[in-house]
């Protein structure tokens, strides 16, 4: 079967920053074009933000600016998640997941992932797993990370 899937993220004028912030993270190639550079006109507010990003390396992911929204609080699309006696409390939609073989290469990812964010759930092990943890990253994304 040739039909893959890949996460495809909205931000609120922040998703050039979003996608750099990710190449440091994961590695890769990031690949960006602008609404100006699609046919809207220069100067027109929102022309210099993304309409198509990706990154393309270890993980892969999508991102472009939402029209007309131009919002660096990441709340403000993306919702809220949080602990609470031991239940996962969220008004998201998606939660973003990373497993790995082993809790020594989980943990730089966590590392490089939690600078800046708001940690949900600290990188530990659990009843089902060597090591998982939550966090929603400077940008309002939640990642799971887990050991498989």
């Amino acid at each position: 079967m040739t039909i893959t899937t890949t996460t495809h993220l909205n931000f609120g004028g922040t998703a050039r920053q979003a996608l750099e912030f990710y190449q440091s993270v994961f590695g890769g190639e990031v690949t960006a074009a602008t609404y100006g550079q699609f046919g809207m006109p220069e100067g027109v507010p929102g022309s210099d933000k993304i309409v198509f990003g990706q990154l393309e390396g270890p993980v892969r992911l999508m991102a472009y600016d939402i029209p007309g929204l131009d919002d660096g609080d990441p709340a403000a699309t993306a919702g809220s998640t949080r602990r609470e006696n031991g239940m996962t409390i969220t008004d998201r939609s998606f939660f973003q997941s990373l497993r790995a073989e082993s809790l020594d290469e989980l943990h730089p990812v966590w590392d490089r992932l939690a600078d800046g964010a708001t940690v949900v759930e600290p990188l530990a092990a659990s009843a089902w797993s060597a090591g998982f943890g939550m966090l929603t990253d400077r940008f309002g994304v939640t990642w799971v990370l887990d050991v498989a």
